[in-house]
């Protein structure tokens, strides 16, 4: 059993070790978080492309998208290009409903202008997020869903072949009722979902139990010793998923807490791969 297995990694663990840097920094508006860390891999492409949404419990206080350059390091080593996505979070200026939402939306349209010039595939994209990205990954797939009235509606977002949500805290009612503290409780939601200021139904447009089906392929992975995000939370919402006609894949890897599914040298990171690789066909 190796060391990681042994006793899981916390965010502290993962930064500590060298990363190697992106190919380019690009911005997709005009605050200076709204933008991306672009990825390429060798060769002419057209590449396919992995959008990657970091976690942080959606706050300003605790680490951004530096937490996924190490899966967005492998994922470029084995051929994919990587749109690592910053966004505005809790605590930030414009923050919270609806400019983090907004945000990841328009990082992921943002691949539309960079196609071209950095040569990737549009018609292979996968978005897949940690922890609160998870959240992000999953509610971009169901963009389509999003009613006229809402701030977050959009016209034409980018199509995406599918979701993986790693250790995701994709039910925020079901986390809002019962979940760990270890984002800040309760509080954390509504601050991310404008309640109690916002009228009406805060969770229509923002959690993606509401919006199901989704219409793509979704991949839900949780580890079995993760205290962030039980495995439970991810069990459950992938069996609304399937019951709402959504092709939905559940997986609980052994022995792996919350940040192993981010970590390319722990053994969960090979599933995690496949997934992906799996759902660029």
């Amino acid at each position: 059993m190796n060391e990681a297995v042994a006793a899981p990694i916390g965010y502290l663990d993962l930064l500590a070790r060298e990363r190697l840097p992106a190919d380019l920094r690009i911005a997709y508006g005009a605050d200076p978080l709204q933008f991306g860390e672009l990825w390429l891999p060798k060769g002419e492409g057209p590449h396919p492309v992995v959008v990657l949404v970091h976690g942080g419990c959606w706050r300003a206080d605790l680490p951004g998208l530096e937490l996924m350059d190490y899966a967005a390091a492998d994922l470029r080593a084995a051929g994919k290009a990587v749109w690592n996505i910053e966004y505005r979070r809790i605590g930030h200026a414009g923050g919270g409903y609806p400019g983090s939402f907004q945000d990841v939306a328009d990082g992921l349209d943002h691949l539309r202008a960079l196609a071209g010039p950095h040569h990737l595939d549009l018609d292979r994209v996968v978005v897949s997020g940690h922890s609160a990205g998870g959240h992000l990954a999953v509610w971009a797939l169901g963009r389509p869903r999003l009613a006229r009235t809402s701030p977050l509606h959009a016209a034409e977002p980018l199509k995406l072949r599918g979701a993986v949500a790693l250790a995701g805290i994709i039910d925020l009612e079901a986390y809002h009722a019962d979940g760990p503290d270890a984002c800040g409780g309760p509080g954390t939601i509504d601050a991310l979902v404008g309640a109690p200021a916002r009228a009406g139904d805060v969770y229509a447009d923002t959690s993606p139990p509401r919006l199901l089906p989704l219409g793509a392929r979704q991949v839900i992975v949780s580890g079995d010793l993760d205290p962030i995000v039980p495995s439970r939370f991810g069990q459950a919402y992938g069996a609304a998923a399937a019951k709402a006609g959504d092709p939905a894949t559940v997986i609980d890897l052994p022995a792996s807490g919350h940040f192993e599914l981010i970590d390319p040298t722990a053994q969960a990171w090979i599933g995690v791969r496949a997934e992906l690789d799996a759902l660029l066909g």
